[in-house]
């Protein structure tokens, strides 16, 4: 799924746009138990509360590719025969209208997922998507649709305590300590299942969401999907990290992170600027060739491919934005860590004076100390 495709679907998800009828779920303890069951008509519902379920499904959708949001592909064989393939098949065609598929669903999700101490609800709704036809001139054309997406939501939402605050109480004209019991939080992870590709169904992926990029709640992956992981942002940039050491011998010059780190994050920008729905990508090759410019030897640039191939498969395509972080360029030495943007990364310079490395910063006609003034050197221009 490309940018533009997720926010077609993003936009859908209001209660005046979307075609679910019915709200399903259930409410589990932190021992597993469920508490109670949820089946609540859209229709029957205020308004305001419609679009408090339908906004915490749309957060399922939410975040970056590649980062929050992850392709989970489905072999041949599983499409064809899997016990995984056919509970999710058979949630789709039944419009989750059957308590004893949801209630199999559930029971696999609850045995899966540690959310530790927390209580959470399962959410599930069902939606059928008419999808207007796109003209050249890039407008919808509702009369001339002739694909129909039918999908599921699933999001999985901690309940927490709600915090104690004052309210007024009109009855008594005075304001007094008051708190919800529980709150409904966003999801903290879940799926879209068909992934909606080229605006249309592929029965060959999900789009899974996970609030923290970093952890891919693993466990519920194996047991409702039962496919080869992908790998979370964090470890892409520590493989990503790994193979530049590696094909560097042991240490990069600050010069040739710099490069990248500056190179990569021009393509950011500009791809953020020229709005395009398709992820960012870059080839370990294009990497290679940043690193030859900045003196890397062709043995060093082979040996960063060969890396990269061994971490991310063969001809993999990678995502800069989980290579490396576009917002801040740190130096650590030792006890000293010197910040600074991004985009100035290059007044950052090594040094060796009288047999001792230094990092050298221009300290230029404004320089402060926790946002006080100061002067360098003895205090006098001359100086």
């Amino acid at each position: 799924m490309n940018a533009k495709e997720l926010g077609e679907l993003r936009r859908r998800l209001r209660p005046e746009k979307c075609a679910v009828k019915c709200i399903y779920g259930c409410y589990v303890n932190s021992n597993k138990e469920i508490i109670s069951y949820l089946d609540a008509s859209l229709g029957r519902m205020s308004e305001q509360e419609a679009e408090k379920y339908l906004g915490l499904l749309k957060k399922t959708m939410s975040g970056t590719l590649g980062k929050n949001l992850i392709d989970v592909v489905f072999s041949t064989e599983q499409v064809m025969d899997s016990d995984e393939y056919r509970l999710l098949s058979a949630l789709r065609e039944s419009e989750l209208k059957s308590g004893e598929i949801r209630e199999e669903f559930y029971r696999k999700v609850i045995d899966s997922l540690d959310m530790g101490d927390m209580n959470y609800v399962i959410l599930l709704a069902y939606d059928a998507y008419d999808v207007p036809h796109r003209g050249r001139d890039g407008e919808d054309r509702m009369e001339e649709s002739d694909t129909v997406y039918r999908y599921i939501l699933c999001g999985v939402c901690p309940v927490k305590d709600g915090k104690l605050e004052l309210g007024y109480f009109a009855g008594e004209n005075e304001f007094h300590s008051c708190a919800p019991e529980q709150i409904v939080s966003v999801p903290e992870l879940g799926f879209l299942f068909p992934a909606f590709d080229g605006r249309a169904a592929n029965i060959y992926n999900v789009l899974f969401y996970t609030k923290s990029a970093g952890d891919l709640h693993q466990d519920f992956l194996d047991a409702v999907f039962h496919t080869e992981p992908p790998m979370s942002a964090g470890e892409q940039r520590e493989a990503f990290e790994s193979a530049l050491t590696e094909a560097m011998e042991g240490s990069c010059r600050l010069e040739v992170v710099q490069a990248i780190h500056e190179q990569l994050r021009e393509r950011i920008e500009a791809h953020k600027e020229t709005k395009d729905a398709e992820p960012l990508a870059i080839t370990a090759g294009e990497v290679a060739e940043i690193l030859q410019q900045q003196g890397a030897s062709q043995e060093q640039a082979d040996a960063f491919r060969q890396e990269c191939s061994q971490r991310f498969g063969e001809n993999a395509v990678l995502q800069p934005e989980n290579l490396i972080d576009s917002k801040r360029f740190e130096v650590k030495a030792g006890e000293a860590k010197v910040t600074v943007d991004p985009s100035c990364s290059y007044l950052v310079e090594t040094r060796v004076i009288d047999g001792v490395k230094y990092l050298l910063i221009p300290a230029g006609s404004d320089v402060e100390v926790n946002g006080l003034p100061v002067a360098v050197g003895g205090g006098t221009e001359e100086e």
